[in-house]
């Protein structure tokens, strides 16, 4: 696996451009399940993030609060979770890019499958937070699998305009202009 330089990796600007990218994926995210809902009416009235908080312990209080705004009530626990999952692998992304390049594979769309697959195909289900793969409807998947795409592909848009502006240099794997060495 090819690593990159030492000297040319900045994790701390890892972190804080994946606070920002993940911050941003997280709206690119909502905005994607706009046209294309992951769920069902029926399998949202209690979604996956909600579900997930009182499997863990949470009572239903809180993993179904929610708070008005202009008149819509919105889940505010899930977005938390929204929110807190899309930052977390925003930095984990952006940290783990600084010294393994081979993560940005397709700028990023790979991770997203990945991520899908691993979260949506094989652990929510064995968890029994969403149904098995083969029982929730074909439009689910399309909206994950995409939805996930697009997450990963923002953050790593975001990560290498942001990185590059703060550092005045290229990815570390890019090769510096020889008068810059």
């Amino acid at each position: 696996m090819t690593v990159t330089d030492p000297k040319r990796r900045r994790y701390s600007t890892g972190v804080l451009v994946g606070l920002i990218a993940g911050a941003f994926s997280a709206i690119v995210k909502f905005g994607w399940e706009v046209p294309f809902p992951p769920r069902t009416p029926e399998r949202n009235l209690v979604n996956p993030p909600q579900t997930m908080l009182e499997q863990i312990g949470i009572p239903e209080s809180v993993s179904r609060a929610t708070i008005n705004f202009n008149g819509w009530d919105l889940p505010i626990s899930s977005f938390i979770v929204h929110f807190g999952f899309a930052i977390f692998f925003g930095v984990l992304y952006c940290v783990v890019a600084e010294k393994y390049p081979k993560v940005k594979l397709w700028q990023g769309a790979a991770a997203g499958l990945f991520l899908w697959i691993f979260f949506h195909v094989l652990l929510m289900p064995a968890l029994g937070t969403v149904p098995a793969p083969w029982d929730q409807p074909w439009e689910e998947h399309f909206s994950e699998a995409l939805g996930h795409v697009i997450w990963m592909w923002s953050i790593e848009i975001v990560r290498r305009d942001i990185r590059n502006r703060m550092t005045g240099e290229p990815d570390p794997e890019v090769p510096l202009p020889v008068a810059a060495r």
